[in-house]
């Protein structure tokens, strides 16, 4: 009989760890590094990786670069490598939006009147078929 590690049969597979419990039914280990040996690991402590996101409060930036409280502590804020949008911006994504709103409601307008055509179109071609064969059917009777 083969060991099942703790698990029954249809039981799930734990992800991550919850206490100190550590065996091979994990999928995930999350570690954290806290102290560098004389080598290093390849992918790890190799490569300098910059830091994602930074503080936001100014008394926790002017600490971690040791600003004094006259320095600006807007220069060192890191935004996350990302762009921020003015109020221009959303003004004039909402005028674009309206005008594109207006052309799309024109082309809609345009294409319910030619299909509306069509219709009328089709409607009198039958008509003048069923005109047309009623017609001769009259003439033999007589």
């Amino acid at each position: 009989m083969l060991p099942r590690y703790g698990r029954r049969n249809g039981e799930r597979r734990r992800k991550s760890v919850r206490g100190c419990i550590v065996s091979q039914d994990l999928s995930v280990l999350n570690l954290v590094i806290v102290k560098k040996g004389d080598n290093d690991l390849p992918g790890l402590t190799d490569v300098e990786k910059p830091r994602m996101r930074g503080s936001k409060r100014a008394s926790k930036i002017r600490k971690l670069f040791n600003l004094t409280k006259d320095d600006d502590a807007h220069k060192y804020v890191n935004t996350y490598r990302r762009t921020f949008t003015t109020k221009a911006d959303k003004k004039k994504r909402i005028a674009n939006a309206q005008s594109e709103a207006a052309d799309y409601q024109k082309l809609l307008a345009q294409r319910l009147k030619e299909q509306r055509e069509m219709r009328s179109e089709s409607l009198a071609r039958k008509r003048s078929r069923l005109l047309a064969a009623s017609k001769p059917s009259e003439a033999v009777k007589a």
